[in-house]
């Protein structure tokens, strides 16, 4: 007896052909008996490089709040969390208008609406570093655009250049992926400013791309123009793309200002990233973009093909609020981004002022992001032996956790995020002074110094 089975192909005119092909049953072979006797499931090896090193630090320490203290949360970078930085009603306006139309509830191409993508080339464009849609691929938050960028532009065993300290997420992507990672430093002591010599002495054959983050996380630093010129000039000499995470850009204090890497660059090329999250006030939102600038055409089409690909894992982000992103772009005013950032300077001006004269601790004043170092003289405090340890026996003790900076691959350091209610960063400053007034311990006067 023979039955029939159907296989449906797509001809080159797009008409679906069905063929029918008999089957003659009993004319299979036996199947091979499996090798695998019983189960046997594991994780890959990429899902087994993954590791994100603020989870893995923070996961890993002993945290328990005083209780008589209510619990003083400055280590995660939401500005949403307390609810003191809303987001402008326009913006929320734009979104409600996007759900209420129903023209966004279906797929959009994988790199976002043409409609969408024009309106951010229109918002980013400029004389010094055009844009256009086709310049323009939209993500599911920055983190994503990070990731294609790296992903397009790095294979297994190359490497990339990545700040220290930096946003730990470089490195997660990079190593899950096979890519290796180089630390460049940045210098406290001159604003967190590259160390440019360093930067240059790391670059080899497999380097294939340099990661700058401007404005900066963890350290809350804005280059100066000059500063990055120089960046520039080294990627030139060594021909290494940029990426650029600029997350933050034009979120910088007042009296400061910003300055996009690619208006300075006349043969790097760079890929932008960006997005709503942090500028707009909304990182659960998930939309973010990358920007190609390229002006001597050095990716060709390759690169920008090769990002299109990679959309297609997910199939891009998300189309409610691609349909609201136009509206969101043109219309929130100008003070709603004045007000927040003003916000975050007199938080940060608090900050300093209060731990400046704490014994035992640096702070390094910010001029943008919302995010603020402080250095930690660990030899002043026994018993701690790093900033791990610190900054757990400061939520023991007073109930006020900071992110310590081991995470960024950067020791002895501890990150505020500034965006608390003003009455909470003052409580909070007060509360690590008094830490560390009952724990500091001033080096002892050696036996020569007694004796004169």
């Amino acid at each position: 007896m023979t039955s029939k089975s159907y296989v449906v192909q797509m001809n080159a005119n797009g008409v679906i052909d069905s063929t029918v092909v008999s089957v003659n049953k009993g004319k299979y072979p036996a199947k091979v008996k499996s090798r695998r006797q019983r189960w046997d499931v594991r994780p890959s090896e990429m899902a087994n490089k993954t590791c994100n090193p603020i989870r893995d630090i923070v996961d890993g320490m002993k945290l328990t709040p005083n209780p008589e203290k209510a619990m003083i949360a400055l280590s995660i970078g939401d500005p949403t969390v307390f609810g003191n930085l809303p987001t402008d009603a326009c913006v929320l306006k734009a979104l409600k208008d996007a759900v209420e139309s129903a023209r966004y509830n279906g797929y959009a191409p994988s790199i976002g609406y043409q409609k969408s993508r024009e309106a951010v080339a229109n918002f980013y464009n400029s004389s010094l570093a055009p844009l256009e849609a086709k310049d323009v691929v939209l993500t599911s938050g920055c983190s994503q655009a990070i990731e294609l960028c790296i992903s397009v532009l790095s294979n297994p065993g190359d490497n990339i250049l990545i700040p220290c300290p930096g946003f730990s997420l470089y490195k997660t992507i990079a190593l899950s992926i096979g890519v290796q990672v180089k630390l460049y430093n940045l210098l406290p002591e001159r604003s967190w400013e590259v160390d440019l010599e360093h930067l240059e002495s790391l670059v080899d054959e497999q380097t294939t791309c340099l990661v700058l983050t401007n404005p900066s996380n963890p350290c809350g630093s804005v280059f100066s123009k000059e500063h990055l010129e120089g960046i520039l000039k080294v990627a030139s000499k060594h021909c290494l793309p940029i990426l650029a995470d600029e997350i933050y850009g034009d979120m910088v204090f007042p009296g400061c200002t910003y300055t996009s890497l690619a208006t300075l660059s006349s043969d790097v090329p760079i890929l932008s990233c960006g997005g709503l999250a942090k500028r707009w006030l909304v990182p659960g939102w998930r939309m973010g973009w990358i920007l190609i600038h390229d002006r001597r055409d050095v990716f060709g089409s390759e690169i920008r093909k090769g990002l299109v690909k990679l959309t297609q894992l997910i199939l891009g982000a998300c189309t409610l609020v691609q349909g609201a992103l136009e509206s969101i772009l043109q219309n929130t005013p100008q003070h709603f981004y004045d007000s927040t950032t003003s916000f975050l300077k007199a938080n940060a001006e608090i900050c300093f002022k209060e731990l400046s004269t704490v014994p035992g601790l640096t702070p390094i004043m910010p001029s943008g992001a919302m995010y603020f170092m402080v250095g930690i003289d660990i030899d002043h405090f026994p018993g701690m032996k790093n900033d791990v340890e610190f900054t757990e026996r400061l939520v023991t003790e007073q109930s006020v956790f900071c992110l310590p900076t081991s995470a960024f691959d950067y020791p002895n350091f501890f990150r505020i995020v500034v965006t608390v209610p003003e009455k909470l960063m003052v409580e909070a400053c007060v509360r690590i002074r008094l830490f560390c007034q009952q724990h500091y311990l001033p080096h002892r006067a050696d036996s020569s110094e007694l004796d004169q």
